[in-house]
């Protein structure tokens, strides 16, 4: 499933890149969300951000967007200092699929998604004919392109959360940032979904970044885990090395049993506390 390469009249899409964050630090007024955190992404790889909530991993994926301000370093592939570039340039660098995307009443799906085109528009420009099939043949990737008419808001959940994945890929960005993809989805669409970034990312050398509340489907999906808590990373590496016992009751205060999956994965699962 490789997304179309087509240049527009205004930008060529962008190759694989690695995403390296360096003492990234983010404030709200006296409150410090994010603090001093550095990770590194390669270029390919889908690492997942993890954590109670409250960790600071919304923010931190905001503050690489730009969304917003930080103190550190961000670079993608050999755009070192990604803060300092214009919002348009970063904006086709990386993308985030949002928790609770914000969706225009009654907008189509084609519509919605040609939107992830504004960022290689000229000022006062107008969409193409190339921005156009772009958008045509991501929703057709996708299986969307049937929908390409019916109003986002009567769709589905787990179509709905195609189609905004969908205008993050137009972007066509070498980065793309997911902040809790699955939360509001049945367990079979939060298969769907993270299968189809996954196949995306394999297929197209996408860099993943992703906020997630579930720890068995991180384990699953993710090459690498970053545990982070009161803003800080206080663990990272393998599943199983993140996604121990102890671990999980200091930072959650939740009673857990670690199982192995016969794939060789790791299972956190809740112990029930009897009385």
């Amino acid at each position: 499933m490789t997304l179309p390469t087509r240049e527009t009249e205004h930008s060529a899409p962008a190759g694989p890149a690695g995403l390296s964050v360096r003492d990234l630090t983010v404030r709200y007024g006296a409150h410090v969300a994010v603090d001093a955190v550095s990770l590194d992404v390669a270029a390919g790889q889908w690492i997942a951000l993890i954590g109670p909530n409250g960790a600071g991993k919304t923010s931190l994926l905001h503050a690489i967007t730009g969304a917003v301000p930080c103190d550190g370093t961000l670079s993608i592939g050999d755009e070192q200092r990604l803060q300092t570039l214009p919002p348009r340039r970063r904006a086709r660098r990386v993308a985030l699929v949002p928790q609770q995307p914000l969706i225009p009443e009654a907008i189509a799906v084609f519509d919605y998604t040609l939107l992830g085109r504004t960022t290689h528009l000229p000022y006062l420009g107008v969409e193409g004919t190339r921005d156009r099939q772009i958008v045509a043949d991501t929703l057709d990737h996708l299986g969307l392109l049937d929908l390409a008419g019916r109003a986002v808001h009567t769709l589905s959940g787990g179509e709905q959360q195609r189609v905004v994945l969908a205008r993050a890929l137009v972007q066509q960005t070498p980065v793309l940032l997911l902040d809790e993809p699955t939360s509001a989805l049945d367990i079979g669409h939060r298969q769907q979904v993270l299968e189809l970034v996954d196949r995306l990312r394999r297929d197209d050398h996408l860099t993943v970044l992703a906020a997630m509340h579930d720890l068995i489907l991180a384990a699953q999906y993710a090459d690498g885990l970053v545990l982070m808590d009161a803003g800080c990373v206080v663990a990272a590496g393998s599943a199983a090395d993140v996604l121990t016992r102890d671990r999980i009751a200091r930072h959650y205060s939740a009673d857990v049993q670690v199982l192995s999956t016969p794939d060789g994965a790791v299972a956190p699962v809740p112990v029930r506390r009897r009385r």
